[in-house]
């Protein structure tokens, strides 16, 4: 079965799951993004993207759709291997939400560590 893996110095843990939405606050803005993913052939497919409103360097891209004070855009990216996240305990920790339930990131993954970069990637998982 596919599933994800999330890897960092020290840290591999693996979550059975086809889809999670990765969710962060824009450090000077304070403005919530929000990324859409699902597995795709041992990829991550981003599906859908969302901004809470707009400010330095938050423009909604060409072709967003203006909902509920949410700008809405499908990325026109290819399928990723795998996402590299850094980290910071200067600024809020991302979340992942699965399932309608967000998890503070440091609840999956432990603690924001210095300099730490956490790996989010499809796996095969047990």
């Amino acid at each position: 079965m596919t599933g994800l893996c999330l890897a960092a110095a020290g840290l591999a843990v693996t979550l059975p799951l086809q889809a999670f939405t990765l969710g962060w606050t824009h450090s000077i803005e304070k403005i919530r993004w929000e990324e859409d993913y699902r597995i795709v052939d041992l990829r991550l497919q981003l599906v859908e993207a969302r901004i809470r409103g707009t400010g330095a360097g938050m423009e909604a891209p060409a072709g967003a759709i203006l909902k509920d004070g949410v700008w809405h855009y499908r990325p026109a990216l290819p399928p990723l291997k795998r996402l590299h996240l850094a980290r910071s305990g200067y600024v809020a920790d991302y979340e992942m939400c699965w399932d309608g339930v967000c998890h503070p990131m440091a609840e999956i993954a432990g603690p924001v560590g210095a300099g730490s970069v956490l790996d989010i990637f499809p796996c095969h998982v047990r």
